[in-house]
């Protein structure tokens, strides 16, 4: 038998799905306690109880997308090894996200960063926070590559980030503003051309 406390976190994950779920349509201002509520059969003060303010509802939404983007993109590139193996899975995973017409897997950041330049609050510290930390994530992965040797060692490594992220945020402009068929083709062969020109080049002979 259920819990009154299994209840609660049930009813809490629900709460924050939905959210989640809205957010990806109509971006993070988009959410409401109100229409949660509605969308779920509860009231607005069983919501209020659960999550606390809008403004605390955005910032859970943002962490259970990062949890879902970290299981989605980075925990499958752990498995493989580390240097250019690991980096390509990575940025692969990523693409193809970028490129997925499913409108519930919007990608948070790259709208809410849009949503929230002009703001200040909580909500835009958590998108900085999410946005930094992929950052640094990218930034470990390019310096693991150039440590085994399949990245040049003077690859300006700041850069290479910045052209990777750039490359992200087009192809989802182009995948759901232009809506290009061939964009998936067409970020994979920019990544695979920008993967080329930082590849410790082959000696021969």
């Amino acid at each position: 038998m259920e819990t009154r406390s299994e209840r609660a976190e049930t009813t809490l994950a629900a709460i924050v799905d939905a959210a989640l779920a809205m957010a990806s349509q109509g971006g993070l201002e988009s959410l409401s306690i109100g229409e949660v509520a509605k969308r779920l059969g509860l009231s607005k003060s069983g919501v209020f109880s659960r999550v606390g303010s809008r403004e605390q509802l955005q910032v859970a939404v943002l962490l259970e997308y990062d949890r879902r983007f970290q299981q989605d993109v980075f925990v499958p590139a752990m498995r493989e090894a580390r240097g250019l193996p690991r980096l390509d899975l990575i940025m692969r995973r990523w693409l193809a996200r970028a490129t997925n017409t499913d409108r519930t897997r919007s990608c948070l950041y790259t709208a809410g960063a849009f949503e929230y330049d002009d703001r200040e609050g909580p909500v835009r510290d958590q998108l900085l926070d999410g946005v930094l930390r992929l950052r640094v994530a990218l930034r470990r992965t390019v310096l693991q590559a150039i440590e085994a040797g399949h990245l040049r060692a003077d690859l300006d490594v700041e850069q290479f980030v910045f052209e990777m992220d750039a490359l992200f945020t087009g192809l989802l402009r182009d995948t759901r503003f232009l809506r290009d068929p061939s964009v998936h083709e067409r970020g994979i062969r920019a990544w695979e051309r920008l993967l080329t020109s930082a590849k410790t080049p082959v000696e021969v002979g």
